[in-house]
């Protein structure tokens, strides 16, 4: 799977996940530190990658314009380490890889990992 990791996260996650077969990016190296979530998601969409972010913005902005994709892996945890949280998000890639193709929204913490496919029907 494609992976833009978003500025929030460490670049660590980028080794991290390449180790798992994952081909991934950190933002930093692409875009401007300073880049707006739009532009990150934009950016992930127009190149076929998965935004992975501790940023709960993306999911709002995802459900507030009704936007099929880009897929986003969101952490929800305290400790957002590769070292802690990394072995539920491998987890959650392997479980959820195919709603992630089609586009979704996974929630991790280590308790358990959710994916709601997009876009987002009305509740």
């Amino acid at each position: 799977m494609k992976i833009v990791i978003d500025m929030n996260l460490s670049p660590q996650w980028a080794d991290f996940l390449k180790v798992d077969g994952h081909e991934c990016i950190h933002w930093s190296e692409i875009g401007l530190p300073n880049a707006t979530d739009r532009e990150i998601l934009s950016w992930a969409r127009d190149n076929g990658f998965v935004v992975f972010t501790h940023d709960l913005d993306f999911g709002a902005i995802i459900a507030a314009t009704s936007a099929d994709s880009p897929s986003v892996l969101q952490l929800r945890s305290q400790n957002i380490s590769p070292k802690h949280i990394g072995p539920f998000v491998i987890s959650a890639l392997k479980q959820f890889q195919e709603s992630l193709k089609q586009g979704a929204l996974v929630s991790i913490n280590e308790k358990q990992s959710r994916a709601r496919v997009l876009p987002f029907s009305p509740r």
